[in-house]
């Protein structure tokens, strides 16, 4: 008995003698043809390279007393891990594969990052066969490229949304750890708002000295003070017939703030639909302010002139350092607010059908 136990504790110190100030990777890229070398970041800092021996084998030995993300990089692959103090992960990745699928195992996190990959890849391969699809069909045939792009659009959109809905349910069963994180931050804020701020609120106080965590919490932030429930932020910028005009101006209206720019092909395909809602609804206490991105006045002007807007208009002639782009979180365009008349927003991003049902509802 003495020595079954006298075996056991010494099994014991082998499995327990784990390097507790920092961690390993070992790792193997498979078909990595002439690649000599692979970097590791800590988030966006460089932090170590290897050599690969001719087994196209690499090994790290790094310190990170918290759990943080790092990325094996090889030319130009970027794979995902999360890793601290303690943790012997092994890696695996088949360099020539396009969807950039690989393995990692060695600890829990990890196995919930491999998880989440298989997740992403899924909907990766549909997303890659689609644009190859797209790609072989117009390199043969250039003619096809508009008609094609209607036939696969909607089949790449039902895709973005299937991965989404994955990705969010994914994160909301695994709040506890960044793998559940990463996948939360990976979807669209313009689509998925509400979840997304309500995420932030459950994991402040989590995830202490993370930083794409605390980037992201600011950035949540920002976004909660143009919610939709919130009384839209004022300012004043010039206008387009000279002078300037407030948005708290159009108080007593409804009132679709509209982003957009001249240079923007989606605003300028959007705009005859916006046309002719704003001339629908525009004797029904609704009208339009458009907040241009442009930064050249004959420009700004000729756009809205050709396309015949008919409404207030301003601008910085600052394009993406605008201010007020910057104060309502835009990050792509076109993006708009709906705001009632005493200012609050009431929906965001409404085009096409989706805008005029709303108005439909509301303006009775």
């Amino acid at each position: 008995m003495k020595k079954a136990i006298g075996l056991g504790l010494a099994l014991f110190a082998i499995v327990s003698c784990k390097n507790k100030d920092q961690f390993t990777i070992e790792g193997k890229l498979e078909n990595a043809g002439d690649l000599k070398q692979v970097l590791l970041y800590k988030e966006d800092l460089l932090i170590d390279s290897a050599i690969l021996n001719e087994d196209k084998e690499f090994k790290f030995n790094v310190a990170s007393p918290d759990a943080t993300f790092f990325y094996v990089v090889a030319k130009d692959k970027n794979y995902l891990l999360v890793a601290q103090n303690g943790d012997d992960l092994d890696f695996h990745a088949d360099f020539t594969n396009q969807t950039g699928e690989y393995s990692i195992e060695g600890s829990d996190i990890a196995d919930k990052l491999k998880n989440y990959n298989q997740i992403s890849n899924k909907y990766g391969k549909v997303f890659l066969g689609l644009q190859n699809q797209f790609q072989e069909k117009v390199s043969k045939n250039p003619a096809v490229k508009d008609s094609l792009e209607r036939v696969l659009l909607p089949i790449f959109e039902k895709n973005m949304d299937e991965f989404g809905q994955a990705s969010l349910k994914f994160g909301q069963e695994n709040k506890d750890n960044l793998a559940g994180f990463y996948a939360m931050s990976s979807l669209d804020v313009s689509k998925y708002e509400p979840q997304l701020l309500d995420y932030a609120g459950q994991i402040k106080g989590k995830f202490l000295n993370n930083k794409p965590v605390e980037a992201f919490l600011s950035r949540m932030d920002k976004i909660r003070a143009v919610a939709i429930g919130q009384i839209a932020p004022d300012f004043e910028a010039p206008t387009l017939i000279g002078g300037r005009m407030k948005l708290s101006d159009l108080r007593g209206k409804y009132v679709l703030l509209d982003f957009w720019a001249s240079w923007c092909a989606p605003c300028r395909q959007e705009n005859p639909n916006i046309v002719r809602i704003y001339n629908t609804y525009k004797n029904k206490n609704f009208t339009v302010l458009g907040v241009s991105l442009d930064n050249t006045k004959p420009d700004w002007e000729k756009a809205v002139r050709a396309d015949n807007l008919d409404w207030n208009h301003v601008s910085e002639l600052m394009q993406w350092d605008s201010k007020i782009a910057r104060d309502y979180q835009v990050e792509s365009i076109p993006s708009s607010f709906l705001l009632d008349p005493q200012g609050k927003i009431l929906a965001k991003n409404l085009r096409g059908s989706d805008l005029e049902d709303f108005l439909k509802k509301t303006l009775k």
